[in-house]
């Protein structure tokens, strides 16, 4: 009988060498990876940027992608912090509510934590890296990074709506491309 149990346990054994190693990548694979974390910046966070988020989330939700995204501007006015209203209603038109934002500037914290940062022209790429230089790699314009072609995405502040209808269609273009492309170059 002790033969038999002797047996087993050794069974049992061999089991265990194989199934906690295979249970601890399991248990490995089902924690939450932490979110890709994307910046996307214009100039007074008010329109381009903040589309560009807002847009960004709503598309990271519906394709369940492990990203979050914040805007901020670089030229943040003070006295006029609220969203600009043709944004406000291109972006209401979709089902998004802007009132409750107010613009930002970027804080070094917001650098330093975010793995990718997405503005509209190469002028914001020049004046992020100026102020933070060690962002440099991780800093480019939306539309090279999704497409390739370093085509700006042009302020629409103070301009007629047609403007702010050019920019959101830059914007349905770059996004999805974006975002794939974030997703597909991240690190394990």
């Amino acid at each position: 009988m002790l033969g038999a149990f002797t047996g087993i346990a050794a069974m049992l054994d061999r089991r265990r060498l194989f199934v906690l190693p295979l249970l601890a990548a399991f248990a490995g694979g089902a924690q939450a990876a932490e979110p890709l974390k994307i910046a996307f910046v214009d100039t007074g966070n008010t329109g381009r940027s903040l589309m560009a988020q807002t847009l960004a989330r709503a598309l990271a939700a519906r394709r369940a992608l492990p990203i979050a995204v914040i805007s901020r501007g670089l030229d943040v006015d003070p006295f006029d912090e609220a969203p600009e209203a043709n944004a406000q209603t291109l972006m209401a038109a979709r089902g998004f509510d802007l009132a409750a934002h107010r613009a930002r500037p970027p804080t070094a914290a917001d650098i330093a934590h975010a793995d990718l940062i997405l503005t509209m022209t190469a002028t914001h790429v020049e004046k992020v890296v100026a102020l933070y230089p060690d962002a440099s790699a991780k800093t480019h314009t939306l539309a090279a990074y999704a497409s390739g072609q370093d085509t700006p995405i042009p302020d629409a502040w103070g301009k007629p709506m047609a403007a702010y209808t050019a920019v959101l269609a830059q914007l349905d273009l770059y996004l999805p491309l974006a975002l794939a492309k974030a997703i597909a170059d991240r690190k394990p």
